[in-house]
C-alpha cells in the first residue's frame, strides 16, 4: 500500500507543479500532502540522558583529568583537578585541547571566585573560551561590574555585546552552551564564508547567530587568516577561574 502511496504522491507531484490539479481531479489531500513529506535520511539516533553528556558528544573534562588538554606553551596542561573542578592555575599559561574541531557545540560550565575585593573591569575573574583557538566568548565577573560591553560576560571578545547580561552572581556556577560555525576559505586565503555563533547563557541566547568578523584581538581590529580545524583554549588571565562539565559535539 506504501509503495502504491508513493507512486501516487509522486503523481500528485508532477500535477500540482504543473497546476493540473483542479476540482475536476479528485486526488485526495492525504495524497497530496505526501508530496512534501520527507522519509531519507533517517537521522541518527544520540542518547541525552538528564545530568550526562550526550552518546555522540567528546568530553574534554569530566573532573577525573587533563587527558583532553596540553599546555599552550608545549608539553602537559598544569591546572589544577580537584573535587570534579578544573582551575586555573596562575601564571602556567593557557591550556589547548589535543584534538582540533570545526564546526561544534560546546558545553562549559565555569564560575569566578567570590573574593572580589580590589578587583574591577576586566580584572575580575577574566578568562575566556576561543574556539579554533582565535574565536573568544568572554569569561567574566558582570555583576556590578562595568566596562566596555563587548568585553564583559557572553561577549564574543571586542565584537558583539550580548544581548542580555544573564550573569550569576561571583562563586555561582553559569554555563555556556555554544553553537559554532567555523569559516570557510576559498583560493588565496580569501573567505567564502565567515565564522558564527549562538551562544546561550545560563539558557538564554545573548548571541543570536552573530557573524564573527575575524580572530577577536584584544588591539587591533578583527582580522581572517586561513586555518584549519585548531584547538579549544581557555585562558589563564592571571584569575581565579574554575570550570566543569566541558564537552563539544563535532556538527
Amino acid at each position: 500500500m506504501r509503495y502504491v502511496n508513493v507512486i501516487t504522491a509522486s503523481v500528485a507531484a508532477v500535477l500540482v507543479s504543473t497546476g493540473a490539479i483542479s476540482q475536476e481531479i479528485d486526488i485526495p489531500r492525504d495524497v497530496q500532502s505526501q508530496v512534501t513529506e520527507v522519509w531519507e535520511p533517517i537521522p541518527a539516533e544520540v542518547d541525552a540522558p538528564d545530568g550526562a553528556i550526550p552518546s555522540d558528544a567528546i568530553a574534554l573534562f569530566d573532573g577525573e583529568n587533563l587527558d583532553a588538554w596540553e599546555s599552550a606553551n608545549g608539553g602537559p596542561a598544569e591546572w589544577t583537578v580537584e573535587d570534579g573542578v578544573l582551575s586555573v592555575a596562575r601564571g602556567t599559561g593557557d591550556i589547548i585541547t589535543s584534538e582540533g574541531f570545526c564546526d561544534i557545540q560546546l558545553h562549559m560550565e565555569w564560575r569566578v571566585s567570590e573574593d572580589t575585593e580590589g578587583y574591577d573591569g576586566q580584572d575580575r575573574g577574566n578568562s575566556g573560551v576561543k574556539i579554533q583557538d582565535r574565536y573568544e566568548v568572554q569569561i567574566l565577573d558582570s555583576i556590578d561590574n562595568p566596562t566596555y560591553v563587548n568585553g564583559q560576560a557572553a561577549s564574543i571578545y571586542k565584537q558583539h555585546a550580548p544581548l542580555v547580561n544573564a550573569s550569576r552572581a561571583p562563586g555561582e556556577w553559569q554555563t555556556y552552551d555554544i553553537i559554532f560555525e567555523a569559516p570557510i576559505f576559498g583560493e588565496n586565503g580569501s573567505v567564502r564564508k565567515p565564522a558564527y555563533m549562538t551562544v546561550l547563557h545560563n539558557g538564554v541566547v545573548v548571541q543570536n547567530h552573530a557573524q564573527v568578523q575575524g580572530t577577536t584581538a584584544w588591539v587591533g581590529y578583527p582580522t581572517y587568516t586561513e586555518h584549519g580545524c585548531d584547538p579549544i583554549r581557555l585562558q589563564d588571565h592571571n584569575a581565579d577561574v574554575d570550570f566543569r562539565n566541558i564537552w563539544v559535539r563535532p556538527l
